[in-house]
């Protein structure tokens, strides 16, 4: 059994929360042209987008490296704006267990937040936190989020 770990964010939005949803559960293919130097590619493997079991190919940068994750959509929650990915092959899991990612579209006052939630273990003390992983998505929410506000 690894050693648990959680890392969260949230980003605070400019463009329309339901757009950010929309694009993460219906239209994952469009995150390359609105992120590039992030996320290169979305491909659909098996299913259709926007529906729990699809699985997906993600192609992105990370460090200046290229990467893959092989992700399954887990959960789609329409009412609460909330998606969970899991990866079941890719480099992630190479290095760690159960990763997944849950995405949350909430409301807090007058503020929209995106809030990213990565969960995944870590075989040992020797391997580190996926802090890099986590700046990498508030990135890319930062350009996803730019890219609609210049769109609007």
């Amino acid at each position: 059994m690894g050693l648990k770990s959680v890392l969260c964010a949230k980003i605070e939005m400019k463009a329309n929360k339901d757009v950010f949803h929309d694009v993460f559960t219906n239209k994952p293919h469009h995150v390359s042209t609105m992120c590039p130097l992030h996320v290169q590619g979305c491909e659909l493997l098996e299913g259709i987008f926007g529906t729990v079991g699809s699985k997906l190919c993600w192609t992105y940068t990370l460090e200046g490296k290229e990467k893959i994750s092989k992700q399954v959509i887990d959960t789609i929650d329409e009412e609460k704006k909330v998606i969970t990915f899991k990866e079941f092959e890719g480099d992630i899991v190479n290095k760690y267990d159960n990763w997944k990612a849950t995405l949350h579209i909430e409301t807090k006052g007058e503020i929209d937040l995106v809030s990213w939630t990565m969960e995944y273990e870590r075989p040992n003390e020797n391997v580190p936190e996926l802090i890099n992983l986590l700046d990498f998505i508030i990135g890319m929410t930062k350009a996803i989020d730019d890219h609609h506000v210049k769109m609007n």
